[in-house]
């Protein structure tokens, strides 16, 4: 796995010296070993100009908040990390005759952003930026459910305190950009925070071929909203890319 992972950055790193318009390098960790994850970052920050780094949404069932990460998420907040999350197959069965990816995902990315801001990740490492993919899941939509009901059980925390931090992250428009879900997401989202995302080539071509349809026919943008998420929001975390 360690190997693995300083192949994958190396070939994608190759990839964005050939063409650094067009590609950039988001860098694996091998994960959950702490220690190889730590070097790797180093390593690929010091020499290989990564632009960031993907994690997925958990780790042999271990979600991103746990305090067995809290070295990495502090070692990324050193490095002012953009941080892209994808997720997983969440530690339970799938459904018979659904696949993981059609519900199970969406799920686990809302529930590793829940318990990174309920753990305090996005309040301890300010200097981060963090991109949920499919527009964080239900997060958006269930926001207020959520900032009512836990800090019931967490009473350090308030609902404004944990509207605050989920509003922190950035979230990608793959597969979610219907009229139905745009609503929730432009409603939530601070202004700049949506980013164009297809997931292509995992999704077939004619499924992200019409949520694009979608997302650029949404007839309630309001000033400049289309051309903020299909670029010029991805260029202000990337700056590199304006060159």
């Amino acid at each position: 796995m360690i190997d693995m992972a300083r192949k994958v950055n190396e070939y994608t790193a190759d990839l964005v010296q050939k063409m650094p318009g067009r590609f950039g390098n988001f860098i694996t960790l091998p994960l959950p070993d702490i220690d190889a994850s730590l070097s790797e970052i180093n390593y690929a920050y010091e020499h290989l100009d990564a632009d960031g780094v993907v994690l997925m949404t958990n780790y042999q069932g271990i979600y991103l908040g746990d305090e067995r990460f809290s070295s990495v998420w502090d070692e990324l907040n050193r490095r002012s990390a953009v941080v892209f999350i994808h997720p997983a197959k969440p530690p339970m069965a799938s459904i018979a005759g659904i696949p993981g990816p059609v519900i199970d995902y969406p799920m686990d990315t809302t529930r590793t952003a829940i318990h990174m801001v309920v753990e305090g990740v996005m309040k301890r490492c300010q200097n981060i930026n963090v991109i949920l993919s499919h527009a964080g899941g239900f997060l958006p939509y269930a926001s207020y459910r959520f900032a009512e009901l836990l800090p019931g059980l967490h009473p350090t925390l308030s609902k404004d305190e944990m509207l605050g931090e989920m509003k922190k992250f950035y979230f990608d428009t793959a597969l979610s950009s219907s009229h139905v879900a745009l609503k929730s997401l432009l409603a939530f989202a601070e202004p700049g925070h949506i980013l164009y995302g297809s997931d292509f080539p995992y999704a077939p071509a004619s499924v992200s071929t019409s949520f694009a349809h979608q997302l650029d026919n949404y007839e309630n943008y309001t000033g400049d909203q289309l051309r903020e998420i299909n670029y010029l929001n991805g260029l202000k975390l990337f700056p590199r890319l304006m060159k």
